[in-house]
């Protein structure tokens, strides 16, 4: 294995009330976590806080969106000073909903990667296909396409503070889990390409992981592959099994 940190992200989205996150908080102590990875919650940002007060110190929290500037005239959005207010220091960016659902483009995307950034936050940058794209012989065009327009907006010294998550949209939320071996070839083909983008370094030191329908049953096989660096995990981030994903890397 290299020497890139596991990490695994939990993406609350659109979900839970304090009561839920009192749940969550006590089955992340209760554990144990595998201390050999970093792991990351995101609930919606009305509760961010809240959050930050109920977990371990340890778990770093969060918002799953925010915009590029850090005030003004942008009704219902928050701003990565507003995070770093709340003592949250991470933020997921481009995830699949927000370009599929809500219109986000990739320059968007980059601007707002660029402005978190440098106010000191740490980036979970998401890219990732649709079932017409992948079946069009088109996942590498896209997601080259979508990391380009991320790692425009990213200075040599900043990519410590961004990990890549690749999710194929195909298999959010679908029950539908690309296979370990698909999952696989577009991290491998991810580093290789940034090799020749940004540098072999980076390509050697970031982290990408994967997100798509990850569960307790299938959480190891992915875990095992070489250039998956962790997960972004939905649903399953709610519940107990979440633990077990946290520890995939355990024998």
């Amino acid at each position: 294995m290299t020497n890139r940190k596991f990490f695994v992200g939990g993406n609350w989205k659109m979900n839970g009330n304090k009561q839920s996150i009192d749940g969550i908080a006590d089955f992340l102590k209760t554990g144990p976590l595998d201390p050999n990875t970093e792991v990351v919650v995101s609930p919606p940002a009305c509760y961010l806080g809240y959050t930050r007060q109920k977990v371990d110190p340890k778990i770093g929290v969060a918002a799953q969106n925010c915009y590029k500037v850090s005030s003004g005239a942008f009704t219902g959005d928050i701003s990565a000073d507003m995070i770093k207010d709340l003592g949250c220091e991470w933020v997921i960016l481009g995830h699949s909903e927000r370009r599929n659902v809500f219109g986000e483009s990739d320059q968007l995307i980059g601007e707002k990667t660029k402005y978190a950034l440098s106010k000191g936050m740490k980036v979970i940058a998401c890219i990732g296909e649709k079932l017409e794209e992948r079946e069009a012989g088109k996942t590498e065009e896209v997601v080259f396409r979508q990391t380009q327009a991320i790692i425009e907006n990213i200075t040599a010294d900043q990519w410590p503070n961004v990990v890549l998550a690749y999710e194929p949209v195909w298999a959010i939320g679908t029950g539908k889990t690309a296979t370990p071996e698909q999952a696989q070839e577009v991290h491998e083909k991810l580093r290789a390409w940034l090799a020749e983008r940004v540098s072999k370094e980076v390509a050697a030191s970031v982290r990408i992981i994967y997100g798509g329908s990850v569960n307790a049953g299938n959480c190891k096989d992915l875990g095992a592959k070489p250039d998956i660096d962790g997960f972004l995990v939905g649903g399953a981030s709610l519940k107990p099994d979440f633990v077990q994903i946290v520890n995939a890397r355990q024998k």
